[in-house]
């Protein structure tokens, strides 16, 4: 498998590291865990989504 070009600066290394605990060469050569950590991304921005309309739909009554 080809590895990803990813440009990235030491705040997002920094960030990657804290919420994913890997970092961007583990990232960038595994297909799993780059798949593991999409999925968890992906539910953390529906959650924040549902949140949002909730929020809105109080809000609005």
């Amino acid at each position: 498998m080809a590895r990803l070009a990813l440009n990235y600066t030491t705040d997002m290394e920094k960030a990657m590291q804290e919420n994913h605990g890997v970092g961007f060469a583990e990232y960038e050569k595994s297909l799993a865990k780059r798949l593991e950590i999409e999925k968890k991304r992906e539910k953390s921005y529906r959650n924040g989504l549902k949140i949002v309309t909730d929020m809105e739909q109080k809000v609005h009554r």
